[in-house]
């Protein structure tokens, strides 16, 4: 068939033969023979005999230390003829004497040699095809990569080898399982098939190389489940014997299988090639192990979590070690031992970006600059764990408790993370995998049933959804500060934590945390130190003059933050009354409103909360009100409580229901979530921040009084000479300055507001109806239907107006709309005053506020902050330095 080869047909008599055969021979030191013996089924067990190594004299010396380095390449790395051949430039490239390449099988061979043997043993007769598609897939490559005489020696071996594979398993599928030992054997083909294509691939170049099957060389002895430790000294011996008879420049080895000292194939099980790598490394004493891989390095986090993680150039043995635990894609930790023992460095590099560096790991990296940042190198985390808390009064000064909780947690086979236990010895409580964790609790029931019973312990609780979050760093053990920062970092990103342990050596502080936390978490831990910037993901609701004004500035601001600040603000939602733009990572400011207009859906104000309370890409997340809407001002506790912070400009929450806003404000003081409101009473005006400066430090606020409304200051400020009343109004309504109906504005309802929360930020606690108002309105006009309506009467009036100002410019003063909290006294108020013209009040111009805070400190000449207190561009303003005033209080330059 083309393309096709038609492997041969194992029948049950050949099988039998095939294993007579090798029972009475060969000896040859890479044939490995099998044995089946007798059974039912004719094959029972298959089980590997011993491989007989030669004993050759030693002639040749195995030179050790740095003449030698050691590359491995993994299956990525080895997965297509192309990358084979690039993996032999790769070496060749390399200027050092000597070199041994540790080489895995092609990228999916190992899963496809265990299939094979888990369908044999099913008696799955899919066995066959599948066997058929390994040959294939090398015999492929190999005519891509080779050619001439080296074509013809690998493919006759790969047919050799394929034939006893096929023999092998039909045996197997007869008797229906395997030995550990053979199935090792049968997946170790995939590294023996890809070292020997590199080796050729090398020789192409006319370079002197030779291929290593290292079950003639490393020999481990099991220490556990899954798990082996090497024998160096015998493994040493080996290496020496095999050098004298092939004593090549540059070896390449099979990664990942090993022999037993009793000379049977096994493997170094998972990640079995780095192990491999660092185990030849030591033997030879390397001048390092490089391991090549399909990332630049080593990263501070896990990129797909934290994006902006960074390659970390260099880290310690221990950092490597405890990241690897810990479930960072660094090493295995196995395959640090080797290499710490001689003080060899492991380099982590790309080869498909070689112009990167890469990451080094050494025993102790140099200390670039010794600040609190640099101590703290990276985090990790570990989901679907489950705390058990196992509790009672009766576990106090009682030796053996925990060692009692601990064999029960053995004899189940369980994996014990993490363990945290208070001084107090009154509760202990350590994290296991999820699935683990109903036999762990049961059995701990079984085991203390009558301490249950008596009461000595009072629970055995269990908690599941849990992760953990590891920050890792060799010199937060010399470093104060470390766990500090890291708590701060948690609680400000609203962040419960349930349960902590720190070894006393300081390599990592470990917590416990909610599975759906954990993301969040390990962003705001990792953007509070100084791996990354401080990420704000914004929320607009009302896109209209003032929000869209503050979208604005953000576009034309965003670069600078980011660049001089570390401040990276990200509007990831937008909307309006009728339609909300929605994005995960950031909506393009430079078009937003075209994008709001063409790529918008339906609004619906509790989907776009739940927008941004989901949003698990940054931790961070601050929703801006821009609105007047009492409705959504509403909502501002329960963002709150789910852990979002608000900004506003929006009067209502401040000023509505007393009981409201304190429950509010209680809410806020008692939590890590912010609410800031200053542009509510001064827009752009630094009010509010003043007061509260005043009254932190110890001042006592006697009176407040102030003209609080740019579009009344700017109707006074020009009603003089002999302009009329309803004409200044008119002109102002023409600029904007009021709102659409200006009743709004001369009601003094929004003078009244703004009276209310400077009130109850002094400590007042009044209602918005304690307030008099005196309104600019005439009674007679409170009626009409409509602001023309009220536009076309209101010169009626201007007789009145004029002999006001009039009696006033008499007196040498001059109209003023104010608010007044009188501290003193308890109260407050709105209404029209005169002043004398040599007033502060009286110097305004165009829409100014000014506000005079007359204190114990400022009794005689009053605190007086004066500024443009309306307008589109100052309110937007204040609303963003309440942006940037959050960005700082969350860690970013101040």
């Amino acid at each position: 068939m083309t393309g096709r080869v038609a492997l041969p047909v194992v029948h049950r008599a050949m099988v039998a033969s095939l294993a007579t055969n090798i029972r009475q021979g060969g000896t040859s030191a890479q044939c490995w023979k099998y044995d089946l013996s007798q059974d039912r089924s004719l094959g029972g067990s298959v089980r590997i005999a011993a491989i007989s190594v030669e004993q050759d004299d030693v002639n040749t010396y195995l030179p050790k230390g740095d003449m030698w380095s050691v590359h491995k390449f993994g299956g990525t790395c080895m997965g297509t003829p192309q990358r084979i051949q690039s993996v032999a430039d790769i070496v060749l490239s390399d200027s050092s004497e000597r070199k041994l390449v540790i080489v895995s099988a092609m990228s999916k061979v190992t899963d496809m040699m265990y299939n094979l043997v888990h369908k044999a043993q099913s008696r799955d007769d899919s066995y066959m095809i599948a066997l058929e598609e390994v040959f294939e897939k090398h015999m492929a490559a190999a005519k891509d990569l080779l050619d001439g005489e080296d074509l013809a020696s690998f493919l006759s071996q790969l047919h050799s080898d394929v034939s006893s594979l096929r023999a092998m398993l039909s045996a197997i599928y007869i008797a229906g399982h395997a030995t550990e030992s053979f199935s090792d054997f049968v997946v170790g083909h995939g590294e023996l098939w890809s070292a020997q294509m590199l080796s050729y691939a090398i020789k192409k170049s006319g370079a002197p190389c030779s291929w290593m099957d290292t079950r003639e060389v490393l020999v481990v002895k099991p220490s556990g489940p899954n798990q082996v430790d090497p024998d160096y000294l015998e493994s040493e011996k080996r290496l020496q014997k095999w050098f004298s008879r092939q004593p090549a420049e540059i070896i390449v080895a099979t990664g990942f299988i090993a022999s037993t000292a009793e000379n049977i194939p096994t493997t170094l099980k998972r990640d079995g090639s780095d192990f491999s790598a660092a185990i030849i490394g030591s033997l030879v004493r390397a001048r390092q192990v490089t391991i090549w891989t399909d990332v630049d390095g080593v990263f501070s986090a896990d990129p797909r979590k934290v994006s902006e993680a960074v390659i970390l150039s260099t880290l310690s043995y221990q950092e490597a070690w405890e990241m690897s635990y810990f479930g960072a894609n660094v090493l295995h930790p196995r395959t640090i031992i080797p290499v710490m023992k001689d003080n060899i460095p492991i380099v982590i590099r790309n080869m498909f970006n070689i112009s990167a560096p890469g990451t080094m790991i050494c025993r102790q990296p140099a200390n670039d600059n010794g600040d609190l940042d640099a101590c703290v190198k990276s985090f990790a985390t570990i989901d679907n764990l489950a705390l058990v808390n196992v509790e009672g009064t009766g576990m106090a000064g009682v030796p053996g408790t925990s060692s009692a909780i601990f064999s029960v947690v053995k004899d189940v086979g369980a994996n014990v993370i993490m363990i945290s236990q208070a001084s107090s010895e009154h509760s202990i409580c350590f994290a296991v995998p999820e699935k683990e964790v109903a036999a762990v609790s049961a059995a701990l029931h079984v085991r203390f049933r009558e301490a249950l019973a008596a009461g000595r312990l009072s629970k055995v609780e269990v908690i599941n959804g849990c992760s953990i979050l590891a920050v890792v760093g060799l010199r937060m053990a010399s470093t104060p500060g470390v766990s500090a920062m890291l708590f701060d970092a948690l609680a400000k990103a609203n962040i419960n934590v349930r349960a902590i342990a720190q070894g006393c050596s300081e390599y990592n502080i470990t917590v416990v945390l909610k599975q759906e936390d954990c993301v969040r978490a390990l962003r705001a831990a990792h953007s509070r130190f100084f791996l990354s910037k401080t990420t704000l993901a914004v929320g607009i609701i009302g896109p209209g003059l003032i929000g869209g004004t503050l979208l604005n500035q953000l576009k034309d601001q965003a670069a600078v933050l980011k660049e001089n600040m570390n401040i990276d603000l990200r509007v990831i939602g937008i909307t309006g009354s009728s339609t909300m733009l929605l994005s995960d990572t950031g909506i393009d400011l430079t078009q937003w409103k075209e994008l709001l207009r063409k790529e918008a859906e339906p609004a619906d104000l509790a989907n776009f909360v739940r927008h941004m309370s989901d949003n698990h890409v940054f931790p961070n997340k601050v929703l801006v009100d821009c609105t007047a809407d009492t409705s959504v001002a509403s909502h501002y506790y329960d963002w709150l409580k789910k852990g979002i912070h608000v900004i506003t400009p929006n009067k209502k929450a401040n000023s509505g229901p007393l009981d409201r806003y304190l429950k509010l404000r209680t809410l806020q003081r008692a939590s890590y979530t912010h609410y800031f409101y200053e542009a509510t009473v001064g827009a752009g005006l630094p009010i509010i921040s003043t007061l509260r400066g005043l009254l932190e430090t110890g001042d006592k606020i006697l009176r407040i009084e102030g003209i609080f409304s740019g579009t009344l200051s700017y109707i006074f400020n020009n009603f003089e000479g002999t302009r009329t009343f309803s004409n200044v109004v008119a002109e102002a309504k023409e600029a904007g300055y009021t709102e659409p109906d200006p009743r709004d504005d001369l009601s003094g309802t929004d003078v009244a507001r703004k009276v209310i929360i400077l009130a109850r930020e002094s400590g007042l606690t009044l209602e918005l109806s304690d307030i008099p108002v005196k309104s600019l309105v005439p009674e007679a006009l409170a009626s009409c239907s409509s602001a023309d309506e009220f536009m076309q009467k209101l010169p009626s009036f201007d007789e009145d107006w004029a002999k006001q100002r009039s009696e006033a410019e008499a007196a040498g003063e001059v109209l003023r709309y104010v608010g007044v909290v009188d501290a003193v006294n308890q109260k407050g108020q709105v209404e029209l005053r005169r002043y004398k013209r040599d007033h502060p009040f009286a110097q305004l111009s165009g829409s100014d506020n000014i506000i005079a805070f007359t204190t114990s400190r400022y009794k005689e000449q009053p605190l007086i902050v004066r500024g443009p207190g309306a307008g589109a561009e100052v309110t937007a303003g204040g609303v963003f330095c309440d942006m940037l005033r959050l960005a700082s209080s969350l860690g970013a330059p101040s």
